[in-house]
């Protein structure tokens, strides 16, 4: 079942997403060479509680941390570790917040010191997709004409779209239906409406699409093991212009 969302849950979810965007922006003030992975997890956790909030992530089917850190060829659902970052890392950091009863999800990959120029490349244009994406998410459009617009930009640079994993809508449980994935045909899929919530996260790896499942059961990494982007945004379907519920505002503070 589809849940379309209340203005009083959107407010709900509203609130949500601020404390997520300031979580991250704590976390982006702390990313640097020589900081571990724990650290930033420790941090983030701390400022969400502080808040009034839960970490969304923390328990989730046995999940043991507050966000998902996942350098380099980890595509997502990384573990905090000991390991430490160093000048050439890219790192994706996704977060979840529950407050008021309500969930909202973000993520964002960083540049660690200086990095290679095809990685600052792969991170803006999926970075660039996820706007493209959400861009489709009016009322009235398909689910496939948000899923092509990241597909159709994130391929013409060369890059592979990962299929096994996609976003999702999102409310009072983390993930909700529908799937939206990053592919697909323009066209197709569920006919969007105002109140649906979805979360937009684009995974993108600079070469090949295909990945692995690590031992652990929740590490998944590029089959070729290079370097793979994330972003997201909690997004509502309106009438004529999506409305991101999440904020990058924080996150590119910290970075300035």
């Amino acid at each position: 079942m589809i849940f379309y969302k209340t203005e009083e849950e959107i407010e709900f979810m509203r609130a949500s997403a601020k404390v997520l965007a300031q979580a991250h922006g704590e976390v982006a003030s702390m990313i640097r060479e020589g900081i571990t992975t724990r650290e930033l997890d420790q941090r983030a956790e701390e400022f969400i509680r502080d808040h009034g909030g839960h970490p969304s992530f923390k328990g989730y089917n046995g999940f043991e941390y507050s966000l998902c850190i996942s350098p380099n060829s980890v595509v997502v659902h990384g573990f905090p570790s000991d390991y430490t970052l160093k000048s050439g890392d890219v790192v994706s950091i996704d977060c979840g917040v529950l407050l008021n009863g309500y969930h909202a999800d973000s993520a964002y990959t960083y540049p660690v010191g200086e990095v290679a120029p095809e990685v600052t490349k792969l991170l803006e244009e999926t970075k660039k997709s996820l706007y493209l994406g959400i861009e489709q998410a009016v009322a009235g459009n398909r689910m496939g004409d948000v899923s092509y617009a990241i597909q159709s930009h994130v391929e013409k640079q060369g890059y592979g779209v990962v299929r096994e994993l996609v976003g999702h809508g999102i409310g009072k449980k983390l993930h909700e239906r529908p799937d939206v994935p990053n592919y697909g045909k323009r066209g197709s899929g569920l006919k969007l409406q105002t109140g649906l919530v979805l979360a937009i996260e684009p995974m993108v790896n600079l070469g090949t699409k295909s990945i692995i499942q690590e031992k652990d059961g929740w590490t998944i990494r590029t089959k070729d093991l290079k370097p793979s982007a994330h972003f997201e945004h909690t997004v509502v379907v309106r009438k004529d212009k999506a409305e991101i519920l999440t904020s990058f505002e924080y996150i590119e503070k910290a970075l300035q």
